[in-house]
């Protein structure tokens, strides 16, 4: 008889661990088959692949980051073209104490935006790729040594080579029993925690996981929030048809979806100063973009964010953000929401663990869904294409 998964919990606590959790399948030190347990607001490091979101000093991005995981936000998602997100995270983790260095959680991803040529995809190949994830996290695997990734998830940029279940089918051999227990038969092999998806629409990851089978691919990280709504056509069956849950970003549209652009002039995308005093970020202008060309109008927006501060208002001063943010948790095929961090540069941890504690109401989810029907969110699904293919 196989063993009942149990789940541990060896990430620890801290007087500020956020209040919700979910079980996400990656082996840990407990137990093989076990579960850990990981909060429901991940920190995403993409805003360090460029200056434009800010710059601050490496000691004082990894200060942020021990500030984050001191108050329970101890799961980072990462890639590999994140410019040193890699890098940092891991000198970070290398220095902290050995129990508190297994509370925290680190996600990168293997983007493969040019496959290589046909007959080269081998195991040695992915594991070289991954090999390098590693290095650049600090999980050794120096010289040919082992090593480990907490979570390792592909993006696979062109859907016509249908070599991504071939890498898919090697990352799921690379995952590790155990990889903290000495006896894991290491040898010189690389580990994997567990192994997600990034950007796969609807079709692929149901392919995907028929392929691989059930429980190899724990995630699939997408866009989803009160804007882009397509999550809920087709992907959110699939999760749960397989047992994968999403990690969502863009679920602040870049920051638009907060306290601070309430009754703000619709700010020119064309130029780089927008109406109020800082310029926009990248993200800003690419969620702006989907705002006024796809989803409806500025003055659409600002009704929403209207609604979104009077339900704020109501739960006791909650943040706009936070009512964005717990709109998408409080749907049951998410995991965890991404929420971008400017280390070094802005703080919102505190605001972020506000939204715990409570959840919206059928009378605060109608106010919302009174606006969103009078917009273009529900045909972004085919103005745009299903998740992930803005980026293809």
């Amino acid at each position: 008889m196989v063993a009942a998964p149990t789940v541990c919990d060896d990430l620890g606590t801290s007087p500020y661990t956020p209040s919700e959790t979910f079980k996400l399948a990656i082996p840990h030190s407990c137990h093989p088959t076990s579960f850990v347990e990981v909060p429901r607001v991940w920190t995403g490091l993409w805003q360090l692949s460029s200056p434009a979101w800010g710059t601050a000093p490496a000691a004082r991005i990894r200060r942020e980051m021990k500030k984050h995981v001191d108050k329970g936000f101890v799961a980072f998602a990462m890639a590999d073209h994140y410019g040193s997100a890699e890098q940092l995270f891991g000198h970070f983790r290398s220095t902290l104490p050995p129990a508190a260095s297994t509370r925290v959680l680190g996600a990168t991803k293997w983007c493969v935006f040019r496959a290589p040529p046909q007959g080269d995809l081998s195991h040695s190949y992915v594991e070289e790729a991954v090999r390098e994830r590693i290095k650049r996290m600090r999980g050794t695997s120096d010289q040919g040594g082992s090593g480990r990734v907490d979570l390792l998830q592909l993006h696979w940029q062109d859907y016509s080579d249908k070599r991504y279940l071939q890498a898919l089918h090697i990352l799921a051999s690379l995952r590790s029993s155990d990889p903290y227990y000495p006896s894991a038969k290491a040898d010189n092999a690389v580990r994997i925690g567990g192994v997600g998806l990034v950007n796969f629409d609807t079709a692929r990851v149901d392919e995907i996981c028929t392929s691989v089978g059930r429980g190899v691919i724990v995630t699939n990280q997408v866009q989803f929030s009160l804007i882009d709504i397509r999550p809920l056509y087709g992907m959110a069956d699939v999760c749960k048809r397989h047992g994968v849950k999403l990690l969502t970003y863009g679920t602040l549209c870049g920051g638009f979806l907060s306290d601070k652009w309430l009754y703000a002039p619709e700010p020119n995308r064309y130029h780089e100063e927008p109406t109020l005093r800082d310029p926009l970020t990248p993200s800003q202008k690419k969620y702006l973009d989907i705002i006024l060309s796809a989803w409806g109008t500025w003055a659409l927006f600002q009704q929403l964010l209207v609604v979104l501060r009077r339900i704020g208002d109501y739960h006791g001063g909650v943040s706009i953000a936070n009512v964005a943010t717990r709109w998408v948790l409080d749907h049951d095929f998410v995991g965890a929401v991404i929420i971008g961090a400017r280390l070094g540069v802005s703080d919102n941890t505190d605001d972020n663990r506000a939204v715990f504690g409570w959840r919206l109401s059928k009378d605060d989810h109608a106010m919302i869904a009174n606006v969103l029907q009078k917009s273009g969110g529900g045909e972004l699904i085919h103005t745009i294409g299903d998740c992930g293919a803005e980026y293809r």
